[in-house]
Formats: structure tokens, sequence, C-alpha cells
């Protein structure tokens, strides 16, 4: 049943937050991972969204990740859009002019980010292209065309990386694909470019139908080349963070940003994704409204990747099983065990479901509703939308794809589904270990139904097979102990233990 909460206990909760703020003003900038150079008001999320979880963060940024992270929002400052350094870099983009190696063009190198997918695919790759900017020392652009300047704020402080309008480029991006002349992995398998003659540009082809020379972009021989090229163009739809960390240059420097390796997207998500007060107020209304006088709040992520969507009973049997076997929600009592479980006090569990069907949340509404359960637990559903097909660059849709996104970072214990990338943002963001349910097969339940993950790092879906130089006889899953095969689907994540 959906409930909402008095005003007055939502006017007490909320000035509790504030003075939870005031006692601890350093915890806003989340251990130095933000810088204070904003306006508080023109972006509340960025220094105000901690307050809404039940605990803070337990990972902590390194020193080191936080200097670097300073020290790019310099260089962001000093060749962003709008500079005198910018203006030069653009003006040596052609198609045709061919680059002596030895001219300089000054301190800035770009890498610029095509905005693509669904939005759980655009958080992930926005946030691969960030870090491999930050290991390579070049300032990233972000393609405005479609919805993320409407969605989340400038991440930057004095600056902008939303890509100009009049990008020199712009008009070829929609051609950017293995065919297009400057993809850097086909020039490779035709051996058409060298160290003697750099490009302006090159594009990278970083997708599911990616090709290994695509995927290898990362390796030092190849990186030896495109570090000298001026400008990139990143297209993804993928989270490649695991096949970075294959390269020892990059490998010793990601050491020494993220310590904790699974924590790199759970930083730079924090640090970069930042939704816009629109967006926000969606998300602590509904919070105070439906979530926050749980004592304890589970998320349940449901995708199906088939017709768009829609309900499948082998689907809820599935959540159904996982749930209870890992003793999530209850089981539901026989009536000698309802008489035994009655409780003058009973908890109270807030179980907030995402789907595109809302038939799934009805579903567990009423099994919950219409019997009890055997811990005697009051059990509340929630569902904020039930779109029932996905509707990509649809700004309503996105807003409400971001807004649930975090509100399923801010539960204590979440499920979500294989191979989704809107998961993936969810439990990350919120420093979650999620249980993954398996890929069904036949639309037939899986049993087990899931699998509790190691890691809170996103899984990377299309890898590449195998390491670069000598590693190219060992399958990608081994070049390294801490970049293994991801547990409920095949694609690489990094984990912790060993």
């Amino acid at each position: 049943m959906l409930l909402s909460f008095s005003n007055n206990f939502n006017n007490k909760l909320f000035a509790a937050t504030i003075n939870d703020e005031s006692e601890t003003p350093g915890d806003k900038l989340i251990g130095g991972l933000l810088t204070a150079d904003f306006d508080e008001g023109s972006c509340l999320s960025r220094y105000h969204k901690t307050f809404l979880y039940r605990k803070p963060s337990p990972y902590k940024p390194s020193e080191y990740l936080v200097s670097k992270l300073r020290s790019y929002e310099m260089l962001h400052k000093r060749c962003g859009p709008g500079t005198k350094a910018y203006k030069e870099a653009t003006k040596h983009l052609s198609h045709d002019e061919s680059y002596n190696a030895s001219r300089s063009d000054g301190e800035c190198r770009y890498v610029v980010w095509l905005a693509d997918y669904g939005l759980g695919n655009r958080l992930l790759t926005l946030a691969s292209v960030f870090l491999y900017a930050l290991l390579t020392d070049r300032i990233i652009l972000v393609d405005n065309r479609k919805d993320i300047g409407d969605l989340l704020c400038e991440p930057f402080p004095g600056t902008s990386w939303l890509l100009p309008l009049d990008f020199p480029l712009m008009k070829y991006t929609y051609g950017y694909n293995k065919e297009y002349p400057r993809c850097y992995g086909t020039m490779e398998e035709n051996h058409s470019i060298n160290s003697t003659s750099i490009p302006p540009h090159l594009y990278l082809h970083n997708l599911h139908d990616s090709r290994d020379s695509d995927k290898m972009f990362f390796c030092q021989k190849d990186q030896s080349l495109i570090d000298k090229v001026p400008w990139l163009i990143f297209r993804a739809n993928v989270y490649f963070v695991p096949s970075l960390w294959f390269n020892p240059t990059f490998q010793a420097e990601l050491t020494k940003l993220f310590p904790q390796k699974e924590t790199v997207f759970h930083h730079l998500a924090r640090y970069l994704f930042h939704p816009k007060n629109h967006v926000w107020d969606i998300v602590t209304k509904y919070y105070h409204d439906h979530l926050s006088k749980a004592e304890e709040r589970l998320g349940i992520q449901i995708r199906v990747f088939r017709d768009q969507g829609g309900y499948y009973q082998h689907v809820m049997d599935q959540v159904i099983s996982c749930t209870q076997r890992e003793k999530l929600l209850p089981e539901l009592a026989t009536q000698e065990e309802t008489k035994v479980n009655v409780s003058n006090t009973p908890k109270l569990k807030a179980v907030l479901v995402t789907s595109l069907s809302p038939k799934y949340s009805k579903q567990l509404e009423n099994m919950f509703s219409e019997r009890s359960n055997v811990t005697g637990e009051i059990i509340e559903v929630y569902q904020p939308s039930g779109e029932r097909y996905q509707q990509t660059d649809k700004k309503q849709h996105d807003e409400k794809a971001l807004a649930e996104m975090y509100l399923l970072s801010l539960t204590d214990k979440i499920v979500t589904s294989s191979r989704s990338t809107f998961g993936y943002v969810a439990y990350s963001l919120g420093a979650l270990k999620p249980w993954l349910l398996y890929l069904p097969k036949d639309l037939t339940a899986p049993d087990p139904p899931c699998v509790r993950s190691t890691s809170m790092e996103p899984c990377f879906l299309t890898p590449p097979t195998h390491g670069c130089d000598a590693d190219t006889g060992t399958i990608s899953g081994k070049v390294v102990p801490f970049v293994r095969y991801c547990e409920d689907i095949w694609g690489l994540k990094l984990y912790d233990e060993l």
C-alpha cells in the first residue's frame, strides 16, 4: 500500500539534517572529494545528498585522488570552452590535415564524450571517459545535444564541461562508427596510422560491437601513438574501466588513486554526478514521503531484456525466491505462525521497486497485505513510476530514471537485474554490494535465483579477450588478480578481495 507521512514529520526530519550539517560541516565535501567552490543553492544535491544516507559511506577517497581532482579542475579552467587555449586547439581540426608528430599544440589535449544509449550506459561511460582523461591529462568535453546538461549540474568550478554546439566536428557525430575514416581500430587493422603521421583527431569506438583492435586502445603501444593526438572522439556504451588496469603505467597510477579497487565508480560518480534541483526535488520528496520512516529499506530493480520490459511470472517468481532465500523479505506465515509472531512493535521495512512494469510492485504489495509473514514485519511496497517501455532521450523519462537511481542508492540492501546498467549505477553509487538476479533462460526462473556480489563495481559487459603484448595469450579474466569475471554474466569486474 502506498502511504505518505505528515508534513510535520517531514519538517522535523529536514531540520535534523540541517543540524547534522552544522555539527559536521566538513562532511559535505565527502573527505575532500568535492571542492567548496560552488554556490550551494544552485545545485542542492552536490553538498546535501549525503544527509539522506542512513550512514556515511565507509569508503573514503585517497588523498592522491583528491589532489588529482583539484589539479584537473585547474587544467579544465585553463583549457575549457571559451578559453584562448580551446579556441586555438579547435583551429587545427580538419578531416584532411595531417600533423607532423613534432608539432606542438600547447598543454591542452581533449577527449570528447558522445552521448549514446540509455541513461545508465551514459553515466557509466561518462565516468569511464573521465577516468581516462584523468590518467592521460586530457580535458573531457561532454556532448550536450541530448539531455545531460538538463539532468546534471556542472562538476568543475568556474568552467563548463559541455561541448559547445559550434564544435567543428559536431556535424559528423552521427556518422561516428567503425567505418569512420579516423576510427583508430580500423586504421590499426589497415596499418594506416603510425608515429610519423599523426592526425588532428581520432575516433575511439568502444561499443558492444567493438573489435579487439578497438578495445585494446588502452595498451601501452597504442597509447604511445594516441597520446600525440590532440583530439579524441569517444563513443561508448560499456563501462571499460577494468581494462585500463591492464596497462602497467595506468595501473601504477590507478593504484594510487584507488587503493580500494572496488571504489572507482563510487568515488567518480559522487564527484561527477549531481542531479539538478528539479530532479533532486523528486528524490527528496519521495524519500521523505515514503522511505524515511522505515527502519530498513530494500531496493529491488527489475529489468527484463525482452519486449521492452513487461511483466513475466517467472521473473516475479525469481524475485520472490531470491529475496526470501536470502532473508531480505520474510516468508508468508501459516495460520499457526501468525498467532505466535504477533508483535506490539513490529519492524517497518520499506521496499522500493523500480521497473518499467508496475505489476511487480503490485504483486508484492498484494502478497504482504493479504497474509501475515513469519517475522511479523510491516512490509510497505513503493514504486515511483512504471513507464512500461524505455523512452531514451525523453527528458521527463530520463529525469525519473535518474531520480530512481538515486533513490535505490539510498536503500540499505539491494537486488538488481543481471546486465542492467541502471542497477550498476544505483548500487555502486550507494556503496552497496548487490544480490544479482541471474539472467533467466527459456522463460524459467533460474535456480539458484541470485548471487551476492563481493564487489560494488559495475561489470564491463564486452571486455577484450586478452591482455596487452606479453599477455595476449592470457585470457582477460586472469591478466591481473583483481580484475576477474563478473559473478552473474560474462564480463570483467574490479574486486578488492584476492
